[in-house]
């Protein structure tokens, strides 16, 4: 069989050789010490490496052997069908949908302590099991997609396994069209890495075992190169396998690839994977798809960028990928905050630059067609994490006047808002757009109202700019910091007195003026067949408690009344839409601002529910696509990178967070108290602070009733006082805390000190 170049086809392009994009150079992926290899069969050779694979088990692992040296990508499979018995907890879809409480969520934290990670499981049907073409916003139901930085677009990947370039239903017809994968478990090989493992079961004795990956040294500036294995086995036995790669044979010019040009692919593609995560703060924890879903969603933002760092909000044909979208302030904020609170400064430095050079103005406008007034705020407040974080005031400087002037931007409307008559529900309070599909409609003036998150946002923006401006920049700043606590006061107070109390639980409109909840909003508006200054509810809830500038006894109101009154899906916040008897849907992308208030406020519970929630009912099972709003009906919804790059938030807060306004660092706050009870560790290492990177590592024994660990603080710097939670399981509670030998005070479960020397021993026994 003749050689195979896998860029043969590239040969003598002048327009190929013009505009290609070459891969980045990479190390070694990470090796381990080789096992022993008994039972595992050898499927190739290449260089120095022999491959092993366990092929008596559905997920065994593809080991690469090297003079004792192992490269293993073990694989985790996830059921793609509706196996859950029964689906919603036994409770009706209809009475679900309809009820102002969250059923779901009731049912699930009605016994108190931490919810089940596999109760919530089973809440709702997995995402995808029940979709249909016509379902979607497009032609083709694509379900994944695969990519590399250097792409400027992406390859969908169907249930069957097939590309638009690749069937394996050419060598094996049973595979043909998506009717035959309804019974398939999916995930992504080494854990985290963007290889796709399908098995497709299609009668008791017989499944196909197929993996699809993106070819990482491929040139192409557009086009996605892809590798494909497909195995058949018969009663649980390998009988055939066919290697692809991107397109059906065509010979004598293009052979099917050999064994050995798959794995050494294979092997390229875990080393260039490894190479561009590897300065992300390491995380071990016991449920290990946590940790790997927060890898996979920082590949998953590499494989969305155009050379990894030009912003899209989704990608190929189902909406999303138009550059229409390109500017959403969303795309940036949640990028830059997911990067900063997992070390990945490069990445974040690179996203700045790009959304400064290309979607900001010199005035502070963005090259967006509908601007959110909140995000604004929001950004002020991200740059000036970054800069605490990283030290790089060059960066900011570069960029001082269009920051200065996004500053601004905000006082203008603040200085706007208290021209309002005295007697006005939103006087003092910033009028503006919220959500930035107000602009596509007919009249965008509906929606130009005082939202409660366009004022908070900017009062946190303002604060946590204002304490860095002087290294950014020696030209001053308006005097921000009393307009905030200004700006502060009159949100507070015009809030507190547009609580309804009448309604139980307590409910707070979406902005001032308005006594209607945002379902009487809804039913009314369709009922005069209008639309609802109320639209977009979930954004406004979301952000307000985000910005983190609300008293603890009105959040928790906001929380309760959100909750309460048709505003979350299983425990996430929800798309808020008109009520309807067969959907109810979360909203992955913005909704991470409510969980944060919820560690906030120590709802720890509550926090924990919307993790798990998050993870299984907006995300598809195994392979993880997140969806912008997902219902729980079984669909398959559409992709977002905001929605992507919410668990690293989630999983980075329950380990370490900081106080907004205060010298704080809560370690260990959301923690699953089940964890304590495994007796394996619970690590973080490098988690960026404004004091410095922070390491945590805890165990806990509990036939010799201790938690054992330590502590890192790594900065010059230091926070005025840690509060270390240590969430025992049900029947245990703590008896003492030493730190590096001495006894720190007890608040409950939370050990209270002031940080000594950098590094820190932990010794917690129990009663």
């Amino acid at each position: 069989m003749p050689a195979f170049d896998r860029r043969a086809f590239l040969t003598g392009s002048t327009i190929a050789a013009a505009t290609a994009v070459a891969a980045p150079a990479v190390a070694l992926p990470k090796l381990t010490p080789a096992g022993d290899m008994a039972g595992h069969a050898e499927v190739a050779r290449f260089g120095d490496w022999t491959v092993y694979e366990d092929q008596t088990r559905r997920d065994g692992p593809i080991t690469f052997v090297s003079g004792g040296q192992a490269l293993v990508l073990g694989k985790r499979l996830e059921a793609c069908f509706d196996d859950i018995t029964p689906s919603y907890l036994g409770l009706a879809l209809k009475d679900i949908c309809l009820a102002d409480a969250d059923l779901l969520a009731d049912t699930l934290l009605a016994g108190g302590g931490d919810p089940d990670p596999q109760q919530v499981r089973r809440a709702a049907p997995p995402l995808g099991w029940n979709f249909t073409p016509e379902s979607l916003y497009t032609r083709l139901a694509w379900t994944n997609f695969v990519g590399t930085r250097q792409q400027g677009d992406t390859m969908p990947v169907f249930p069957n396994g097939r590309t638009r370039g690749y069937r394996p239903e050419h060598d094996f017809p049973e595979l043909q069209g998506d009717a035959v994968a309804k019974t398939r478990w999916e995930g992504l090989l080494g854990g985290w890495l963007p290889a796709i493992h399908k098995i497709i079961q299609v009668s008791d004795s017989r499944y196909y075992d197929l993996i699809v990956f993106a070819d990482v040294k491929a040139s192409d500036p557009l086009l996605v190169q892809t590798w494909h294995r497909t195995v058949q086995y018969d009663n649980g036995k390998p009988v055939k396998t066919r290697f692809g790669y991107s397109y059906a044979p065509f010979p004598p010019r293009r052979e099917e690839p050999e064994a050995a040009q798959f794995y050494q692919a294979l092997f390229d593609f875990a080393a260039y994977w490894h190479t561009e995560v590897r300065d992300q703060a390491s995380v071990s924890l016991p449920d290990g798809a946590l940790s790997d879903m927060v890898s996979h969603a920082f590949v998953k933002e590499l494989i969305t960028r155009p050379s990894g760092t030009y912003p899209k909000y989704g990608v190929v044909d189902r909406d999303y990928f138009g550059p229409e979208y390109d500017g959403f302030q969303d795309i940036f904020t949640s990028s830059l905050y997911a990067n900063l609170e997992w070390g990945r400064f490069g990445q974040a430095k690179a996203v700045i630059d790009n959304y400064f050079d290309q979607f900001v103005a010199p005035d502070g406008m963005i090259n967006m067609r509908g601007p959110e007034v909140p995000q604004f705020g929001l950004t002020l407040s991200l740059l000036a994490r970054y800069l605490t974080y990283t030290g790089d005031a060059a960066t900011l400087n570069r960029h001082a006047g269009k920051i200065a002037n996004t500053v601004t931007l905000l006082t203008e409307l603040h200085d706007l808002s208290l021209k309002k008559p005295a007697g006005d529900p939103g006087f003092g309070l910033i009028d503006g757009w919220s959500e930035s599909d107000a602009c596509l409609h007919p009249d965008p003036s509906l929606w130009w109202k005082p939202y409660w998150n366009n004022s908070a946002f900017a009062v946190r923006g303002w604060r946590d700019i204002a304490r860095v401006w002087p290294l950014i920049s020696r030209d001053p700043l308006p005097e921000v910091s009393v307009r905030a606590d200004r700006l502060q006061a009159q949100l507070v107070k015009t809030m507190r007195a547009s609580v309804r109390t009448d309604l139980t639980p307590p409910y707070l409109a979406v902005l001032p003026g308005t006594r209607l909840t945002h379902r009487e909003a809804y039913a009314e508006a369709h009922e005069k067949k209008q639309r609802t200054e109320q639209g977009w509810a979930h954004r406004v809830y979301a952000e307000l408690l985000h910005a983190d500038v609300l008293p603890d006894d009105l959040a928790q109101t906001v929380i309760d009344g959100v909750r309460g009154h048709g505003g979350t899906c299983i425990g996430v916040v929800a798309n808020i839409a008109p009520a309807n008897e067969t959907s109810r849907s979360q909203l992955g992308f913005i909704s991470y601002g409510y969980a944060q208030q919820l560690l906030r406020s120590d709802r720890i519970e509550e926090y924990l529910l919307f993790l798990y929630s998050h993870r299984y009912h907006s995300h598809t099972p195994g392979t993880w696509v997140a969806g912008e709003v997902s219902d729980i009906d079984g669909g398959l919804p559409l992709y977002c990178v905001p929605a992507q790059l919410t668990i690293p938030k989630l999983v980075r807060w329950m380990l370490v967070f900081e106080a907004s306004d205060s010298e704080t660092l809560y370690l260990g706050r959301a923690i699953p108290r089940d964890w304590f009870a495994l007796g394996q560790p619970i690590a973080i290492t490098g988690a960026p602070t404004r004091w410095g990177r922070v390491d945590l590592s805890l165990k806990g024994d509990m036939v010799a009733r201790v938690v054992t660990g330590t502590i890192a603080l790594h900065g010059a710097a230091r926070p005025q006082e840690v509060r270390l939670r240590i969430r025992l399981p049900k029947g245990k509670r703590l008896k003492s805390v030493r730190i590096s030998g001495k006894a720190v005070r007890l608040e409950g479960d939370t050990a209270v000190f002031a940080p000594g020397g950098q590094q820190m021993t932990l010794r917690a026994d129990l009663a």
